[in-house]
């Protein structure tokens, strides 16, 4: 939004609390190994928005990148997600796609009509078997409670797959900046006209000092979490340098109790295009988020909806200000997702201008 709203002539303050800029996507190289790092965990760029793919790569190389995750559960190594070739190490079968396709359908819940939670949806259409290997022990990890507890919503943003492929993702555009997400950052905020202030955090107290404040911290910090604290899942990292390839693969998770991580992540496999003697791995946890941790991964059980409403009902009582982004709207959004929306909330704001009307609190409904 800055870049955009710089360009068209405005002048824009960035005001960024950490001491460096682009936010959880910041990446760095190690001073010991060279390997370029995903330092507040990895970010793997996909989108099937031809706008969005071109925007990035006007600012940076983008080179072609393939997410292939594979999963320890039961002391075995599997491929996510579940596949053809999954499905068939798991049961020692030699299935065809169809035949696949009919034998999970056997194994799922048929009792379950509606599946309301994660549970519900991972026995319907999985069954008990993969879930239980797969899922179960894993979100116990990564939200800190019981998939019986957590919205259906979650799981369907997990694939089942008839085929043998194992790309992460189906988008049509894939890939990694050849120097990080860094530097792209800073070739977006090279535009004349916008002053970037580091370990500084926007004081509310300020927004009358600005013909129009774009929030993208805590909706509820905003408001002094005066209806409460929204809760968060965060990440703790632990770090290993080691000589050589770790564990051969950029992303590994592990599904059972046998670790407390979630996942293994070896970075510099997330730049195939490099060569390093040395190696650099994250060992990830998931608590829940404290006062002064960095939040990560909204929640949104059905109480947070609740709470979520009360804050969006006063934030639209406020004027200049509109509430952008992950934390801004209290939802997980991807990066292609966050780019397309700041985007058109700098083309709303700049229409909003023209016709000299106010900027609404949210461009994109936080609960549609």
């Amino acid at each position: 939004m800055a870049n955009q709203l710089a360009k068209a002539g405005y002048q824009v303050e960035v005001f960024e609390s950490r001491s460096h800029i682009a936010g959880n996507c910041h990446s760095e190289r190690d001073k010991e190994t060279n390997v370029m790092v995903h330092v507040y965990g990895p970010h793997i760029f996909h989108t099937d928005n031809e706008r969005v793919w071109q925007f990035i790569n006007s600012f940076g190389e983008m080179k072609p990148y393939t997410n292939r995750v594979k999963a320890i559960t039961n002391g075995r190594v599997f491929t996510l997600p579940i596949n053809l070739l999954t499905i068939n190490q798991f049961f020692g079968k030699t299935f065809r796609p169809a035949e696949a396709q009919q034998f999970l359908t056997s194994l799922g819940d048929k009792t379950i009509e509606n599946p309301v939670t994660f549970e519900d949806q991972a026995l319907r259409f999985v069954g008990r078997e993969l879930y239980e290997a797969f899922f179960k022990t894993y979100t116990v990890k990564q939200w800190g409670m019981q998939p019986s507890e957590l919205p259906a919503s979650i799981l369907k943003r997990l694939p089942v797959r008839f085929n043998y492929d194992d790309n992460y993702f189906s988008h049509k555009y894939q890939g990694m900046p050849a120097n990080g997400y860094t530097e792209i950052v800073e070739k977006m905020l090279d535009v004349p006209g916008i002053t970037v202030h580091l370990n500084t955090a926007f004081d509310p107290a300020l927004k009358s000092d600005y013909s129009h404040v774009f929030y993208s911290g805590p909706i509820d910090a905003w408001f002094g979490h005066q209806e409460g604290r929204l809760p968060y899942r965060t990440l703790d990292f632990e770090v290993l340098r080691d000589q050589g390839d770790y564990q051969g693969t950029a992303v590994v998770n592990y599904c059972d109790n046998s670790q407390r991580y979630t996942r293994i992540t070896e970075h510099k496999h997330f730049s195939p295009w490099e060569q390093h003697e040395g190696t650099l791995c994250y060992f990830e946890y998931s608590r829940q988020c404290e006062e002064k941790d960095t939040p990560y991964y909204p929640i949104r059980m059905a109480n947070d909806k609740i709470q979520l409403e009360k804050y969006i009902n006063i934030a639209e009582q406020e004027t200049n200000v509109t509430f952008v982004g992950r934390l801004g709207t209290y939802r997980y959004l991807d990066m292609d997702v966050t780019i397309d929306e700041a985007l058109k909330t700098a083309e709303k704001f700049l229409e909003c201008a023209n016709s000299k009307t106010q900027m609404p609190a949210f461009v994109i409904n936080p609960l549609g």
